[in-house]
């Protein structure tokens, strides 16, 4: 039995393929895991906010010397990284925004990534703290940026494993709708995507 935390950052809803694809992901998982269980988080419904100064205050005020007002401030931050921690796999779902990720997963992002609490400096430099996950992420985008022309414009893909692995999750699979607003192929893009959706020998033995 495994704990899966559903990270959903498209405003489109039902209508939306990375989600669409992210459940399809956690179907399979839960096939593979019988018993696990769904935290989903949706970012856009629960508003969840870009940084200000108030969170960095927070961010930076050691936990004994924090104000009421740092605490109000710190609230998403330390909500978003203990479902992170309690976690078992996570699954992200990630639409392609001109040629980026939406902003309320940046503002996310920006929130689990925290110095001495999800990552911190040491002698050997850098070391993500966040360890033990196996990360799935949901890509979804209008054209085809796995090969040709385009694919030097896919900013989510590369920058999502940069940061999650700076923060200590480096096992990360990418599944891709891709294609969706061209015609001949946006018929079959999720359909693809679906089916392209493996999990290795050695995890599957573990169910």
């Amino acid at each position: 039995m495994k704990k899966i935390l559903h990270i959903i950052s498209s405003p489109r809803s039902g209508a939306s393929f990375s989600i669409k694809l992210g459940n399809a992901i956690i179907e399979k998982i839960q096939t593979a895991y019988p018993g696990s269980t769904v935290k989903e988080k949706n970012l856009v419904t629960e508003v969840f906010p870009h940084l200000e100064e108030a969170h960095l205050t927070s961010f930076f005020t050691p936990a004994e010397n924090r104000t009421p007002e740092n605490l109000i401030a710190i609230q998403h931050s330390d909500q978003a990284i203990a479902e992170i921690m309690n976690a078992d796999i996570i699954v992200i779902g990630a639409a392609l925004y001109n040629f980026g990720i939406h902003s309320s997963l940046k503002a996310w992002i920006d929130h689990i990534a925290r110095a001495g609490i999800t990552f911190r400096y040491g002698e050997n430099g850098p070391e993500g703290l966040v360890k033990g996950k196996k990360v799935y992420i949901a890509m979804a985008s209008g054209g085809i940026y796995t090969e040709g022309a385009m694919q030097a414009y896919d900013f989510v893909a590369p920058y999502l494993k940069t940061v999650l692995s700076f923060l200590g999750m480096t096992d990360i699979s990418v599944f891709r709708a891709e294609g969706t607003a061209i015609p001949g192929i946006q018929d079959l893009a999720l359909e693809k995507a679906i089916n392209s959706v493996a999990f290795p020998e050695e995890e599957r033995s573990l169910a």
